[in-house]
Formats: C-alpha cells, sequence, structure tokens
C-alpha cells in the first residue's frame, strides 16, 4: 500500500529523529511511504487560537497535498486529532472540499491505531529491555480512541515491562498555546504528570505526542531528574533509542 506520512512540525523542526523511527516502523511492515515535501502545518495552533481563515487554507492544503494516498500516517495524536475532528468544521460551507475530505477521513490514522488495526503487524523492530510507563496523550485518547494501541505494540517486545501510573489518562498540562496562556495551571498539571511518573517506578516514560513529550521532559529537567527517559512510542518500537 502507498503511504503519505504527515510528519508533523514539531517533529521536522524539534526531534526529525521520530519521524525517521515512523518511516522505518512502515517501511519494515511493508508500506512504500511517500513524504510530500511541501507539507507544512496541520492547521491546529491557527485553528485553536480562533484564526479559522489559516486553519482553512493549512487543512486545504493538506488535503490536496495526501489525498491520492491509500493512507495517512501521523505520528502524532494531536496532529492526527485535528485532521480527522476538525477538518470537517472548517470545510462544512464548502460541499466539494467536504466531499473529498469526507472520502480521506477514513484513510488518516495515527501511528499506532495503523500499525495495529490496519498492518496487523505481529512485530516490530525494536528490542528495548527495561520497565516503562505510559502517557496517554489527549488528543490520540479523545479524538482518535488511542488507548490500547501503544500497549498491543509493547506487549510485542518481550524485554518491555509495562507499569501503568496513576491517572495515566490525565492530561500533561501542554494543550499548545494552553501552556503559554495559563502557565501556573499548566505548571500544577505537568507536576502531578511528573509525580505519577515517579511513583511508577519505571526509569522511563512512553507517550506518542511529542508536544507532551517536550513538556514533561523539560518539566522533569527543570526540577533536577536529569535521570528518567522520555520516549516516543515511535522510537522505541523501531529500536532507535
Amino acid at each position: 500500500m502507498r503511504v503519505g506520512l504527515f510528519v508533523t512540525c514539531l517533529i521536522d523542526l524539534m526531534r526529525p529523529e521520530i519521524g525517521f523511527s515512523t518511516l522505518k516502523l512502515l517501511e519494515t511492515a511493508g508500506c512504500e511511504v511517500v513524504i510530500p515535501d511541501v507539507q507544512t502545518c496541520c492547521g491546529q495552533p491557527g485553528y485553536n487560537s480562533g484564526e479559522r481563515a489559516i486553519a482553512r487554507d493549512l487543512a486545504q492544503k493538506f488535503l490536496e497535498e495526501f489525498e491520492s494516498f491509500d493512507y495517512v500516517v501521523v505520528p502524532s495524536g494531536s496532529c492526527g486529532g485535528m485532521v480527522k475532528a476538525h477538518y470537517g468544521d472548517l470545510f462544512a460551507d464548502d460541499p466539494e472540499l467536504m466531499g473529498r475530505f469526507e472520502r480521506l477521513r477514513p484513510r488518516v490514522f495515527e501511528l499506532t491505531d495503523f500499525l495495529v488495526n490496519v498492518l496487523h503487524v505481529d512485530t516490530v523492530p525494536g528490542d528495548y529491555n527495561g520497565e516503562v510507563t505510559y502517557h496517554d496523550a489527549c488528543s490520540g485518547l479523545r479524538e482518535l480512541g488511542v488507548k490500547t494501541q501503544p500497549r498491543v505494540l509493547l506487549a510485542k517486545m518481550p524485554g518491555v515491562k509495562m507499569t501503568e501510573m496513576k491517572d495515566c489518562q490525565a492530561c500533561c498540562g501542554f494543550g499548545g498555546t494552553f501552556a503559554l496562556k495559563y502557565g501556573n495551571i499548566s505548571t500544577a498539571i505537568v507536576d502531578e504528570k511528573c509525580a505519577n511518573i515517579a511513583a511508577s517506578g519505571a526509569p522511563a516514560v512512553v507517550l506518542g505526542d511529542l508536544g507532551c513529550m517536550l513538556n514533561i521532559e523539560g518539566r522533569l529537567r527543570r526540577t533536577g531528574d536529569t535521570k528518567t527517559r522520555v520516549l516516543h512510542i515511535a522510537q522505541v518500537l523501531a529500536g532507535d533509542v
């Protein structure tokens, strides 16, 4: 199958290695992967800030760049959620664009959801050994239903011991611009998340959204925790950690 990989802004600019791990996972599973080199943003920052015209332009750009693929894979529940849950709102006044989007929507998948429910992978290339806990990012969980998929994949790695933290489904406090607008509230939320990670006893936390990853890792380091590893699920599954 021919898969279009939407890398996402954060991964492209801050942690491109996550994109390479995603590519490795998809190619190992037998996909022909294409990465449109003119892709940019899904439009989520603009949408969340009320800049609907900008968000709509970016949504139309995404549609034009990815609608020809058999599937579109996104290594981010946040960006995947923006596409699947909110593009319909942006295209509501344009029947032609809405029709095209409705044909594309069922073919857009968050990475772990795609590996489990479309490709039905039996093995992953990674061989991580150690105890981990898992943080369920809000958008992936609540907009895309990503909950069991990463755990199913981690269970295919014999060396991984999963220890669930308290309130694994609770927000980490990032929320994009929320962390900027409401810094004190965001800090209190991420402090609770970091405390739950520590209480789990796991030396590493795994997650599927780079925004959460940067927020949690940044707070851990600023509060003196230099040892707890914060890992993207793609890197763990691909054996790139």
